[in-house]
């Protein structure tokens, strides 16, 4: 049955690559980064096994084993999401034990590109326990790396099965995604204080943490092979009992939220309805002061899906969660007084943030799917689309960028460089969200019919990655001409920081209407056959 479950899942992987060579080539291009970041890990797990190894050579397995797991639970939330290529939700109406599903989704889960990258990266502790201890500490080292790619696997499935189950829920769905964007946009925070603490206290002094680690499920499976070459095999046999009640209770939990994912049930309760009166239109618009026209129409359809759009409220509320922490980790970090260097910080800090306010619409007609027919059918104007989309994102993310300048202001204690913020940050929103609005256009991709809010198709990632990262630069550099009025332009460029700001973010979101709106117009129907999915 495993067998049948790894051929099915190439075999889709195959038809999902057929007539698509840009996927084929995201997906080679994944894998090289996974070869190529999986040997660079491999060689820095080899540390603590190398002759004359440094003190803190023994922090390693433990800090990275622990990056690891995080890395596997919490960015498929924010980031990369998780492959889907098998959905749970297809095998409802066969007649298969769920024990039997599981293993099998678990097969094919391992069956991917992170998943080989991983046990790339983590071979580097079982070669390093050969050299220093021989040939059983290399075989309790390879037990305990294969069991950290399943806790991996595992932890992440469950977790991101269990998100998708409580944002179904109308009770719990807005508390679970603020815990969800918290608890990824802790990422960022976690290393920095990690790398500052590392500089400030010595690597010495972090080995008591590494062995509290080490103890925890997080790094037990990775620390076994520096306790079989030092012969501590009780503590090899407590850790990996460790770890292996852990895969099993985060497999039960795993297989909990199965059924409801086959179902497509929230669990969620009684739903609350309420009677409305009134014309259909005038309930379609309710209190919102819009043209009644389409454009109006659907000004108000998106602002309601940013809201009620599991995957779209998410989004919005990680960028919130993200977007505070890098301006206060940039403004108020060493270095960063005075008048011209923390004007020139503020104005990259803003920048940061600014274009990656705009990568909300990298995808936005992926979100859509199948639906966006509609539009084709009805010949909606690109232009008039792309303007209805850009209007109802930004009806809540400039509020949350006013916020977010007026509150790092506060934090500097100097309110005069409000103007100087505004301007740098709503001048890279522009730039962020014209090119946002192309490679929404250029190189959308699907989303899979599912349940999961957080699931993709295999070889999505990547793409999703590069995507991301390339509007995300694009909108950087052509933030920089504000960037340089104010470093270079003195007391003068803080004055006109903010007029020309608003200025330059008009000027880019205008041509970003007109050239990416026209392009649409004749790729209607080649965006509507990307964006749907396929299996």
């Amino acid at each position: 049955m495993a067998l049948t479950f790894a051929r099915l899942k190439l075999r889709v992987l195959r038809n999902g690559f057929r007539g698509r060579p840009g996927k084929i080539v995201l997906f080679v291009v994944g894998l090289l980064a996974a070869l190529f970041y999986g040997i660079l890990t491999a060689l820095f797990f080899l540390i603590p096994y190398v002759p004359n190894a440094p003190d803190w050579g023994a922090v390693v397995p433990a800090f990275g084993g622990a990056v690891l797991v995080l890395g596997w639970i919490l960015m498929p939330l924010v980031w990369f999401g998780v492959d889907e290529t098998l959905e749970p939700g297809r095998f409802a109406l066969l007649p298969l034990p769920r024990p039997v599903l599981l293993r099998g989704l678990l097969i094919a889960a391992l069956l991917g590109v992170p998943a080989f990258g991983t046990l790339l990266a983590t071979s580097g502790l079982a070669i390093g326990a050969g050299v220093g201890g021989g040939p059983l500490p290399a075989v309790t080292a390879a037990v305990g790396v294969v069991l950290g790619l399943l806790l991996c696997v595992v932890a992440s499935r469950a977790v991101t099965s269990g998100f998708a189950r409580a944002l179904r829920a109308r009770r719990t769905r807005d508390m679970a995604a603020v815990l969800l964007a918290v608890l990824a946009a802790s990422l960022g925070p976690l290393q920095f204080l990690l790398t500052s603490g590392a500089q400030q206290v010595g690597m010495q002094r972090l080995a008591p943490i590494a062995d509290v680690l080490g103890w925890t499920p997080l790094a037990a499976p990775y620390v076994v092979g520096l306790d079989a070459v030092q012969g501590r095999w009780a503590a090899v046999a407590a850790r990996l009992a460790i770890t292996v009640v852990t895969i099993l209770l985060l497999a039960w939990w795993w297989s909990s939220s199965l059924e409801s994912a086959m179902a497509g049930t929230s669990g969620g309760g009684e739903v609350r309805t309420r009677t409305v009166t009134g014309a259909p239109v005038a309930r379609f618009f309710g209190r919102a002061r819009l043209p009644r026209t389409p454009y109006g129409a659907m000004v108000q359809r998106e602002r309601r899906y940013w809201v009620r759009d599991v995957r779209r409220r998410a989004s919005l509320i990680t960028f919130t969660v993200i977007g505070v922490f890098l301006p206060v980790v940039m403004n108020l970090g060493p270095g960063a007084a005075g008048n011209v260097v923390a004007q020139s910080v503020n104005g990259g800090s803003m920048v940061l943030v600014g274009a990656l306010a705009g990568l909300g619409i990298a995808n936005q007609f992926g979100y859509d799917g199948t639906a966006y027919a509609t539009h084709v059918v009805v010949g909606v104007s690109g232009r008039v689309e792309l303007r209805a989309r850009a209007v109802a994102y930004s009806w809540y993310i400039v509020p949350l960028l006013l916020a977010l300048a007026v509150l790092n202001a506060v934090l500097r204690g100097d309110l005069l460089l409000l103007p100087v913020m505004f301007g740098t940050l709503f001048a890279a929103y522009g730039t962020g969200l014209a090119c946002a609005m192309h490679a929404s256009v250029w190189a959308a991709y699907a989303l899979p019919e599912n349940q999961n809010p957080f699931a993709i198709n295999t070889g999505t990632g990547v793409a999703k990655s590069f995507l991301a990262m390339g509007a995300w630069f694009a909108g950087m550099v052509l933030a920089v001409p504000i960037v340089l009025l104010v470093v270079l332009g003195g007391s003068v460029g803080a004055v006109l920081a903010l007029p020309v700001g608003l200025a330059y973010a008009a000027g880019a979101i205008w041509l970003g209407l007109i050239t990416a709106g026209d392009i649409l117009d004749h790729r209607q129907p080649e965006l509507l056959a990307t964006i749907t999915p396929r299996t």
